[in-house]
């Protein structure tokens, strides 16, 4: 068990939706919080109340450079690496050599750490490791257990591949170096903070704006289980309290929702009439993800707390509370294939 109290931790992609709230959450644990983060994605204005507060040390920098690795790896015992070059559906079908500098980047992080002598890494993996072929069916009730990522693997995309490789790349290193570490697998994850190219917020976006017609990409038929951030977060401090030999767990609920009930439950809360039509022809990805979250049951004492329709709620509060409508405008096209 970790006593945050002081405990030196680094968040590598910190000022990102996932990353910001985890050093939400470190900080009010009382933890010691390093953030890296090149502000690709990220957004300094994530982390702004803890830097005006003196509560926490930012380095911009890019982890790709072997100087900014040491140097934000340095004198620190835990170091939670969810730093990645990603974004929504759009972006990791598209984008598979941007993708495949994740291979580089991870192997960087995580020989630096352990040449630090860093006490545990915590690696934000995905539920893209998980094997194509059998997310295929939508008529099919299945539901993802972690030993279902095994030779012959069939991750998705380079995104995927890399995710796979980080997480055995982190068994080796314990195995052979004794460095300790844990892999979440995050599931579909959506909140405050987070981006409009992924498929809730721009869900959340398009009814912001008024779109009419109202585009939903794929059928709609699509099956997830979309994760509350709160959760995800939780999650990921219980893993790096409890786990220690780099073995990998499900983070994601296991609410089956189809994506284009969850367009209507948009629509309808947001009070905006339009008329869907569906998008087969745009990057879909698989019919049918949905975690099985018994490991982490067992391993962490972790479920979770908000059910899809309560975040899902809480989310569009926050962001019709916080956006620019023009801005927004300008800005969504761009954002469904980029990052």
């Amino acid at each position: 068990m970790i006593n945050w109290n002081g405990t030196q931790a680094l968040v590598t992609g910190g000022a990102s939706f996932i990353g910001s709230s985890l050093v939400d959450a470190l900080v009010a644990r009382g933890a010691r919080v390093r953030v890296v983060d090149n502000l690709s994605s990220g957004r300094r204005e994530n982390l702004q109340a803890h830097l005006d507060a003196g509560r926490i040390e930012f380095i911009e920098g890019d982890l790709l450079k072997a100087e900014v690795v040491a140097t934000g790896v340095k004198g620190v015992q835990v170091v939670f690496h969810l730093a990645a070059d990603h974004g929504g559906r759009g972006y990791v079908d598209l984008h598979q050599v941007e993708c495949s500098t994740n291979l580089i980047l991870d192997g960087m992080v995580f020989r630096a750490a352990h040449a630090a002598g860093v006490e545990k890494v915590v690696f934000a993996s995905s539920g893209c490791v998980y094997p194509n072929n059998l997310q295929t069916r939508t008529d099919q009730e299945l539901y993802l257990t972690e030993d279902l990522v095994r030779p012959p693997y069939d991750a998705d995309n380079l995104y995927g591949w890399a995710k796979l490789m980080g997480e055995l790349t982190l068994q080796a290193y314990y195995k052979q170096l004794g460095m300790k570490s844990a892999a979440c697998r995050y599931f579909t994850v959506y909140g405050p903070r987070g981006v409009e190219n992924h498929a809730v917020m721009a869900m959340i976006a398009r009814a912001f704006i008024g779109e009419d017609p109202y585009e939903v990409w794929g059928t709609g038929e699509q099956i997830r289980n979309w994760t509350y951030i709160d959760d995800i977060v939780s999650g990921t401090i219980l893993a790096a309290e409890k786990i220690d030999d780099g073995r990998a767990v499900n983070l994601g609920t296991m609410e089956r929702i189809r994506v284009r009930d969850a367009a209507e439950e948009v629509l309808r809360t947001t009070r905006h009439k339009a008329r869907i039509v569906t998008r087969p022809e745009m990057p879909t990805g698989p019919l049918n993800r949905v975690a099985d979250n018994h490991l982490a049951k067992q391993l962490l004492g972790w479920e979770p707390k908000t059910m899809f329709v309560d975040g899902l709620h809480r989310t569009i509060d926050w962001y019709f509370s916080t956006k620019d409508r023009a801005q927004v405008r300008s800005i969504l096209g761009r954002m469904l294939t980029e990052r």
